[in-house]
């Protein structure tokens, strides 16, 4: 087939190669990945707008070698916005994607873009996050449904403490919540928070959540509550994101009632658009709902559990 031209709202994207296999377990291809990101596009602009962004290309399909892309690709139209972030480890700089359209998602996806991962922070300041994430991350013998019983637990911490918690499946085989903060914390800070939030989950969960920090120390069926990707530089896929497996699975919002029987395995890149469309962006008020992390820091300070250091 030859390229063909979308116009996306105000924007034109020309799509080449778009009979390619992206994904081989249905055979769907690069024009079907692009309707997929047209078809939730309020919902992916409203996770990525405005935050640092690495994108996850697979040039030759989800079978084929993933390449992590910091730095915008070479030969963007000049309307596809940046944002400069930097990586003090490497005392280096990076004009990463910067989301504030749909056309740019659907340029990236012509750049062989699959999953989007952007920063907790926003380009008005790229060093203060505003969404603090928490990510149930289960160990291999963990069960899925212990991930949901977790799930759970995080709810009740967060209802206790007055916070709005905004569920979606991973992708793989885990939960994020996300909450969105006031921006007027570092790194260091908000990752502190989170990490006192994950101990009191842990004591709450019954034996399911482990939090040692070495992978190899955890017991292999209980679940991680990571509160690393609070980190600077830590990604994670957005909701809406596709995740690159031959399955096309998504990242996607669920309702909290909808947490105790969730199978990610029914969100892929031919399901979603369909329940996009019935019930909308469930993360569409995300914003209305800003938590102060103080209590948190409280409980660090009385924790006083040093974790260790990161290079943040």
């Amino acid at each position: 087939m030859p390229s063909v031209e979308l116009e996306v709202g105000d924007r034109v994207v020309r799509v080449s190669n778009p009979d390619r296999v992206y994904f081989s377990a249905r055979r769907e291809t690069k024009l079907d990945l692009v309707r997929y990101y047209l078809a939730v596009g309020e919902g992916i602009v409203n996770a990525l707008r405005e935050r640092p962004c690495m994108m996850h290309r697979f040039p030759d399909g989800v079978d084929g070698e993933k390449v992590h892309q910091k730095r915008l690709p070479r030969g963007a139209p000049a309307w596809v916005e940046t944002v400069r972030v930097h990586f003090p480890r490497y005392g280096r700089y990076a004009d990463e994607l910067c989301v504030t359209e749909l056309g740019s998602v659907i340029w990236a996806v012509q750049m062989s873009c699959v999953e989007f991962h952007p920063w907790n922070s926003r380009r008005l300041d790229t060093e203060k996050p505003d969404e603090w994430r928490i990510d149930l991350d289960p160990m291999p013998e963990a069960s899925f449904d212990a991930v949901r019983k977790v799930a759970l637990v995080v709810r009740e911490v967060l209802d206790e403490l007055g916070a709005v918690g905004f569920p979606k499946t991973s992708g793989g085989k885990g939960l994020h919540i996300y909450v969105r903060i006031l921006a007027e914390w570092g790194f260091s800070d908000v990752r502190r928070a989170a990490h006192a939030f994950a101990r009191e989950v842990e004591r709450r969960a019954g034996g399911l959540v482990d939090l040692n920090w070495w992978r190899k120390d955890r017991d292999p069926k209980t679940v991680f509550v990571d509160y690393n990707q609070n980190a600077r530089d830590h990604t994670i896929r957005s909701a809406y994101s596709v995740i690159g497996v031959p399955e096309g699975r998504v990242s996607t919002p669920v309702r909290w009632d909808e947490v105790a029987d969730v199978d990610p395995r029914d969100f892929t890149i031919a399901t979603v658009p369909a329940r996009f469309a019935e019930v909308g962006d469930l993360h569409a008020t995300i914003d209305d709902n800003v938590f102060d992390l103080t209590p948190l820091l409280e409980w660090a300070d009385r924790d006083s559990q040093d974790i260790p250091d990161l290079d943040e």
